[in-house]
């Protein structure tokens, strides 16, 4: 949960922590500091802390800011006090990102700081019922929110991506504002923290794209959806096998903490069905299908119904050209079991490709990575095209700052794929892309690491789709 500080005197902060209390949301705890003591009606106190001290005493806030932050609000009817709490706020946190109701034109000189005009705010409702006078921006296009600003956050998967891999269906980020200056989009322009961004764009897309520059680590396999699913089809999979593949599905559901859907069809021996269905529980539920009508139907169904995020699958079904292609209509992230251990991998392998996929899947490699505890290592190919990677590689270091992770990059002169086959174990994630639908003895001509994918079939892969 996203702590929020509030600092707050006068009617006009007893109004706003009122409304506070009466905007329900399940992601943030707020704290707030008042000169005197109120009580607010519904203020849940699992949802709300309350304090009662001058924030002008630099001794007192500093016990609060301890915690971890990510906004401070400040509404103060009076200048000065206002000005000592935000000098206090900035000797102990010089990048927390604070916003201030401005009653006093005061120019704002820090980039951390955003001051909010409450003259203006009024003149502006005001200026809407005038007649024959153009109104800007919030009342622009038939008003059903087409237009949206969203602000990046420090931990969004947005962050230091550049514009142009930003898959844009039906949406389009159409101006950036950063440190209060308004910088139009480019293919090349890449995203930082706290810009304020301009979508247009149809208004339910616009909601799932709001959530997905919202979000952080952690939420995988969101956004793709919420639980995991286990397909075993044992008319292709060995029983011995079966049961591998069963513990380490439920060694990455104790990871990703969501709920797991063990799937079987074509079950064919009762000793491994008994094996299966002795691991439901709670969070894992166990579906036997005992006919083999509708399969595809039957599995797209599963992933629709039941919110599907990660669909995890033997090596052996991979191979299926049939079913791989089922696979890759579901538009989900494909977990591919090897017979290698699994619950002591160390690294995430990626092999950098010339198109910049890697660049669209970075959020979900990094979730991952976290969940799991892994390592994450690239390799970059030195042949003659290097423009694309470099500027893959600069964002993955970026968001290695960001999320505090290590990352490897490792510059192969010989070919990449040798040089993996020569580790003992890894996870291989790979852009899940149409070329892979191919048969496997078509890419022996072509160049293109993706198609390549089978030469590794004997660890563990991640083949992540790059839309939704």
């Amino acid at each position: 949960m996203k702590k929020i500080l509030i600092i707050s005197d006068g009617a006009i902060g007893e109004h706003f922590i009122q409304r506070v209390v009466e905007t329900y949301t399940s992601d943030n705890i707020y704290y707030v500091i008042q000169s005197k003591p109120r009580e607010y009606k519904n203020a849940s106190p699992s949802r709300f802390k309350f304090y009662q001290f001058d924030p002008t005493s630099l001794s007192k806030l500093s016990n609060l800011l301890k915690m971890e932050f990510v906004q401070v609000i400040i509404t103060m009817p009076n200048l000065s006090d206002v000005e000592n709490t935000l000098k206090n706020i900035r000797l102990l946190k010089k990048h927390l990102r604070v916003i201030v109701l401005n009653r006093w034109d005061v120019v704002n000189e820090d980039a951390n700081t955003m001051y909010i005009n409450s003259n203006e705010i009024l003149a502006s409702r005001l200026l809407d019922y005038l007649p024959n006078v153009p109104v800007i921006a919030q009342n622009v296009g038939i008003g059903e929110g087409e237009i949206m600003e969203v602000l990046v956050p420090f931990g969004s998967s947005f962050v230091y991506k550049h514009i142009g891999v930003i898959e844009q269906k039906d949406w389009r980020i159409v101006a950036i504002y950063r440190n209060r200056k308004l910088i139009m989009p480019s293919i090349r322009r890449m995203i930082q923290p706290n810009d304020l961004l301009v979508l247009v764009g149809n208004p339910d897309v616009l909601k799932s794209v709001y959530r997905s520059i919202k979000q952080e680590l952690g939420q995988f396999p969101e956004p793709f959806g919420s639980n995991l699913y286990l397909y075993v089809d044992m008319k292709l999979t060995k029983n011995d096998i079966v049961k591998s593949l069963v513990d380490k599905a439920l060694f990455a559901h104790k990871k990703f903490k969501h709920n797991l859907i063990i799937k079987v069809v074509n079950p064919n021996c009762v000793d491994t069905l008994e094996y299966i269905k002795n691991k439901q529980s709670e969070k894992v539920w166990v579906d036997i299908k005992y006919d083999d009508l509708d399969l595809e139907i039957s599995f797209l169904e599963d992933l629709n119904k039941n919110h599907i995020g990660l669909v995890i699958i033997s090596s052996e079904l991979f191979k299926d050209d049939k079913k791989r292609l089922m696979f890759y209509k579901a538009k989900k992230p494909i977990l591919k079991i090897s017979k290698k251990y699994f619950d002591t991998l160390k690294d995430v392998s990626l092999i950098l490709d010339e198109n910049r996929a890697f660049e669209k899947i970075s959020s979900a490699i990094f979730d991952v990575s976290e969940q799991l505890g892994f390592n994450i290592e690239i390799h970059n190919f030195l042949n003659e095209h290097q423009e694309n990677k470099e500027q893959t590689i600069e964002h993955y270091y970026n968001l290695a700052t960001i999320f505090t992770k290590t990352i490897k990059v490792i510059k192969d002169h010989d070919n990449p794929i040798s040089v993996l086959k020569k580790k003992d174990n890894f996870l291989q994630v790979i852009p899940f892309t149409k070329v892979m639908l191919q048969k496997s003895i078509y890419s022996w001509f072509s160049t293109d690491t993706q198609k390549h994918y089978h030469r590794l079939d004997e660890y563990h892969q991640l083949f992540i789709p790059l839309d939704i």
